[in-house]
């Protein structure tokens, strides 16, 4: 079977606007809609987001405490504990048909780490898994948070790399429910401070090791009708 991705870069984006978009394709795609993988890669405002697996341990500041700074608290339906995300942090939310590729949870998770580790090298960042932790680290520090959720083998919610983010920002929150964790990210690793530059450079890479971990024989732009839904069918006249 030839696999296509297509891959919407859609640049700073509301975190709200977005998990809309991210829910919409994956009742098309659940719904044959839509055909073909779609992985879309965005950087959003200041926001901290609760998964089905967050503890109150996890978020020291009350989300009122938290919207006093700036930061805006939304819980969603991915699995795994709380996750910030923030400016010059590439976010990468794939919207798969795993039961085109692997109808396995566990290898999926391991192939999103497949990514960003691919992504790592080619940046020359030296990454690695953390047994019995889910995401991806660098001399033990963590690098890219990982969290889905799958609705009849649809993907959607992803993985989030630290590129040229604020890492002081994770003092808001304890990362992934990980107590003592250490975050860090591109720019703190090879010390650039060509920020625009890197950015870039991180979302070739991404895109570059995403098509080859999956296997896709196309990896294409997306176009302008991706981000609207598809024309209703018309009945008979």
């Amino acid at each position: 079977m030839s696999r296509r991705l297509t891959v919407a870069d859609l640049g700073p984006r509301p975190y709200a606007e977005v998990l809309e978009l991210q829910r919409r394709l994956c009742r098309e795609r659940m719904a044959g809609e839509r055909q073909g993988d779609v992985l879309l890669l965005v950087e959003h405002e200041r926001v901290v987001t609760l998964g089905r697996g967050t503890r109150p341990s996890s978020l020291p500041l009350s989300p009122a405490a938290l919207a006093q700074r700036g930061v805006a608290v939304v819980d969603v339906e991915r699995g795994g504990d709380v996750t910030y995300h923030g400016p010059g942090q590439l976010v990468g939310y794939p919207v798969l048909d795993l039961r085109e590729h692997r109808e396995d949870l566990h290898w999926y998770l391991r192939q999103l780490e497949a990514v960003v580790i691919a992504a790592l090298d080619a940046l020359g960042v030296p990454a690695e898994r953390n047994p019995g932790l889910t995401g991806v680290w660098t001399r033990g520090r963590k690098i890219a948070s990982i969290g889905i959720h799958v609705k009849q083998w649809v993907t959607f919610h992803g993985f989030a790399l630290n590129v040229t983010t604020d890492l002081k920002e994770f003092d808001l929150i304890v990362p992934c429910g990980i107590e003592g964790v250490v975050m860090t990210g591109v720019a703190a690793e090879l010390g650039r401070s060509d920020t625009w530059e890197l950015r870039a450079e991180a979302r070739r890479a991404i895109v570059s090791a995403f098509g080859a971990v999956f296997g896709y024989d196309r990896v294409e732009p997306a176009g302008a009708e991706l981000l609207e839904p598809p024309a209703p069918a018309l009945g008979p006249s």
